[in-house]
């Protein structure tokens, strides 16, 4: 019986790779990679954010008219949608660090659960768009709306609500990765930096979307 515990501790230990010092500086390590990481990205939606600001600068009023076909109950079921999946993936991130296998890995399903939900409700948004011909660009042909540079709006609303999309599709993968990972065993109350770090990486997401829905969604 105790011969079974030694085994299952040395499975549970996580060996540091050998140019770090511990596994404290190597999660270390992995932290400070992570932040740099998502200053970079942080880099890149801010220039559309700034874009964004310009834009309704020069013309608030297209904004105005144009925000009026997004779907503002939409846009509010999927904020609170991604609100929910940050509160799954904290406390995924929790039972990982006291080392509780299943709950890590029913938290980790639900956040899964809950961004493929997201993606579900944004490809009825962008089936209806396509539709009313609420396209970016050269592909725009509403004749509802009026203001001749309407085009320009469901441009950056494509790009930018698409960029984050494509955020969420990579989030559900790496929450999938570490999902096969915590039923295998593999996190315990030593090693966790995993299921930490795509948490930060999935609360950025999260945070982007606040800003998305205001700026889109609530124009007027």
């Amino acid at each position: 019986m105790a011969e079974t515990q030694v085994l299952a501790k040395q499975k549970q230990q996580h060996h540091h790779a050998h140019h770090f010092m511990s596994a404290e500086a190597e999660f270390e390590a992995s932290k400070q990679g992570m932040w740099v990481f998502l200053v970079t990205e942080v880099l890149m939606f801010g220039g559309l954010f700034t874009a964004y600001a310009v834009f309704r600068g020069l013309y608030p009023d297209m904004f105005y008219e144009a925000h009026k076909f997004l779907n503002v109950k939409l846009g509010c079921l999927n904020t609170v949608i991604l609100i929910t999946s940050s509160l799954t993936m904290v406390l995924a991130v929790s039972a990982s660090q006291r080392g509780e296998k299943n709950k890590t890995a029913w938290f980790l399903a639900c956040t899964l659960i809950l961004a493929a939900g997201f993606l579900t409700v944004k490809y009825i948004e962008y089936s209806a768009k396509f539709h009313h011909g609420l396209l970016p660009a050269g592909f725009f042909h509403n004749e509802t709306i009026k203001h001749v540079k309407a085009p320009l709006f469901f441009s950056l609303y494509f790009i930018m609500t698409g960029l984050h999309g494509l955020h969420v599709l990579i989030g559900m993968g790496l929450i999938l990765w570490i999902f096969t990972r915590a039923l295998k065993g593999q996190f315990s109350s030593g090693y966790y930096t995993p299921v930490e770090l795509v948490g930060f990486y999935w609360h950025f997401v999260d945070l982007v979307w606040i800003y998305l829905f205001p700026l889109l969604y609530l124009v007027g």
